[in-house]
């Protein structure tokens, strides 16, 4: 049986998105590809969700992006961490530890 696909909570996204590039420069799919390959298939990033992300984290100045070829010879857009971006991913990692502390603070109570 396969394992049940998850769309990414809101608000992870970015954070996950960040991550990824930190690995260095990819394309869209290829962000997408890694994010399911590393979470076993249990995370999904829909083009839908993906672009407007990429594309609001660009005018942030978190990312930046330029046309290159990809691996089968298609033209595409690859997006690499700025130093800004380097800076917003620590923010990110620290609020997310917060959160996952506090949720699992409540599911520990009786």
């Amino acid at each position: 049986m396969d394992k049940p696909k998850n769309d990414v909570l809101q608000g992870t996204l970015g954070l996950l998105v960040l991550k990824t590039l930190a690995r260095g420069p990819m394309h869209g799919f290829g962000i997408t590809v890694h994010i399911q390959r590393v979470s076993k298939d249990a995370l999904r990033v829909e083009e839908g969700s993906l672009y407007p992300a990429l594309h609001r984290m660009e005018e942030e100045g978190w990312i930046a992006a330029e046309w290159g070829t990809s691996e089968n010879n298609r033209r595409a857009r690859y997006y690499r961490l700025t130093a800004r971006g380097k800076k917003q991913l620590a923010e990110e990692e620290k609020n997310w530890e917060r959160l996952t502390q506090a949720v699992a603070s409540v599911l520990q109570t009786a």
